[in-house]
């Protein structure tokens, strides 16, 4: 990934000045995941250009990982190491961070000046949103213009890439340019590498003075830059509101006159909570006590199983290493000897044969089909349903059909960067029918969550997860 920006006018190598970064020596720098590079790839009296160029490691990123991905082969195989992400906003941070502060001793007035600056990022995702670059940089100053390519020029059908190369041009200052970049690129990727919390809060208003209060999409940016995090994203509001509404210390007048009122909290449970407490009741409810969840990431429902008595051995599967020791460490197997006797944690595959997974009263694999290979879909109905022989199997999976109430996805788009594959209702339903009946069981296909807006007014969308509970015969 890279970012170059470019300075046009007079003595514009200058530039290598409010950057901190000398235009006639590269220099490197280490990154937690990898390193980051600036050089200068032209240098004259009339246009000089700064690049940052990261060099992301997938090996290193995985190992570090402590975020939501699930552990598989996402923990190694996914387009981090290659497009401009919130890792670009850490290193444009730690690597032009004096010149995003605005100080530049000897040629401050440079410094405070606006200049001919563009700016130009290399791999961009944007999910289809193109119309939203212009919304959110053109009220900042910004010229907006980018390229954007056919997902696979063999396979014209897949469609548009979510990916685009964008340009942004604008007489600014160079601080504030960085700032917008710094807050934005995340936006649009909308996938944190790293974990927030309230002190995000006061990075965002930090970093966003003078600019993001006022801003037309003020809440499209901090809803996407909290990646829709409901408690931050309105304690962010709060305080933007606010900054907004404060008198001018010029004209004594708010900027402002009829503030936005408060937007009340959603007391509705995250749709992951509400899938979990679905498939633990329905567990409740068979009278299972021997489970096992396969494909069970970082141990979200074995989290909630251990907290039922009736469940008196529960068990969880990954394909990660690294899933399962932050399971681990989330039910703190480490601590109490009689957890480890309840609970039994292991790597595998659940599409390979695997006795492992045979004695069992339910298997559970929830949001997991969707990360698979259709071409080895086969392999995973006969590990489970063939020969591990587990006489209950609740699966849950994405609804495509409900993709479209999610603003910025495209028609098809898919809700994660590793699902292969999204089923409509029809589809999962068919595929639920075809396997029951081959492998000998009783299928019942239901929906989990709350219908949104289009699904209220005509039954089209459904809601966004479906359940499939298979009972042996």
């Amino acid at each position: 990934m890279i970012l170059t920006i470019t300075y046009t006018g007079h003595n514009t190598a200058d530039l290598g000045y409010l950057l901190y970064k000398n235009p006639y020596r590269p220099q490197a720098f280490e990154l937690s995941y990898g390193k980051a590079y600036v050089f200068y790839p032209e240098i004259s009296d009339g246009r000089t250009t700064a690049a940052l160029l990261l060099d992301i490691d997938p090996i290193e990123l995985a190992r570090g990982s402590r975020g939501p991905s699930g552990g598989g082969l996402f923990d190694y195989v996914n387009d981090r190491p290659y497009v401009s992400s919130s890792f670009m906003s850490t290193a444009i941070s730690k690597v032009f961070g004096t010149a995003m502060t605005g100080r530049a001793d000897a040629h401050q007035g440079l410094s405070d000046s606006a200049l001919d600056l563009t700016a130009t990022l290399a791999m961009l995702p944007c999910r289809g949103e193109q119309k939203k670059l212009n919304d959110v940089f053109e009220p900042l100053g910004y010229s907006v213009s980018y390229e954007t390519f056919v997902s696979d020029e063999k396979f014209f059908g897949w469609g548009e890439s979510k990916y685009v190369n964008l340009t942004i041009s604008g007489k600014v200052r160079l601080r504030d340019l960085l700032k917008h970049l710094y807050v934005l690129i995340p936006v649009f990727d909308r996938q944190k590498h790293y974990w927030m919390g309230t002190d995000e809060v006061e990075k965002l208003l930090r970093i966003g003075e003078g600019w993001l209060p006022n801003h037309p999409e003020r809440g499209y940016i901090t809803g996407r830059y909290f990646n829709k995090r409901r408690s931050l994203t309105n304690m962010a509001a709060k305080r933007l509101a606010e900054a907004e509404t404060e008198p001018d210390s010029e004209t004594g007048e708010t900027a402002e006159e009829n503030p936005p009122e408060k937007e009340k909290p959603d007391k509705r449970p995250r749709l992951n909570e509400q899938r979990l407490n679905v498939v633990v009741a329905e567990l409740k409810k068979r009278g299972a006590r021997r489970i096992i969840d396969v494909g069970c990431g970082e141990g979200n429902l074995l989290e909630l199983l251990i907290g039922e008595s009736q469940f008196t051995h529960i068990a969880g599967m990954d394909v990660s290493t690294a899933a399962l020791r932050r399971a681990g460490e989330k039910l703190k197997l480490h601590r109490s000897g009689s957890m480890r006797e309840r609970i039994t944690l292991f790597q595998g595959s659940l599409t390979y044969r695997d006795s492992r997974l045979s004695g069992y009263d339910a298997a559970c694999v929830l949001e997991v089909l969707e990360h698979l290979d259709i071409s080895r879909l086969a392999a995973f109905e006969r590990a489970l349903f063939e020969f591990a022989r587990v006489p209950l199997v609740i699966i849950t999976t994405p609804n495509r059909e409900y993709n479209t109430n999610f603003e910025g996805l495209s028609e098809n788009g898919l809700r994660h960067p590793d699902h292969r594959f999204e089923w409509t209702r029809a589809e999962f339903a068919n595929w639920a029918k075809k396997t029951a009946e081959k492998f000998g069981y009783r299928p019942l296909v239901s929906e989990i969550g709350i219908a949104d807006r289009i699904d209220v007014i005509d039954g089209k969308c459904g809601a966004p997860t479906q359940m499939g509970v298979f009972e042996l015969l």
